[in-house]
């Protein structure tokens, strides 16, 4: 759990909604009391990947896109 007197939460509030919204506790206090705590008012929900879901929204790649090329010689 991350504590933050008010002070230091309005210095940094960006950094600490950040911290919030990865899954962090962050409890801001008052006199080194807590007070409140930041949550983020729904959870992040990301969709599962699924195989073949790009399928006909390539628009171009280019004929030596898997080609090394000639000055990185050195590094393979």
């Amino acid at each position: 759990m991350l504590q933050y007197n008010i002070s230091e939460a309005k210095a940094h509030f960006s950094e600490l909604v950040n911290k919030a919204m990865t899954g962090e506790e962050v409890v801001i206090a008052r006199d080194n009391k807590p007070l409140l705590k930041l949550v983020p008012v729904s959870p992040l929900v990301r969709e599962e990947r699924k195989s073949g879901s790009a399928k006909g929204r390539i628009l171009y790649i280019a004929p030596d896109f898997d080609q090394t090329p000639a000055d990185f010689g050195e590094y393979i």
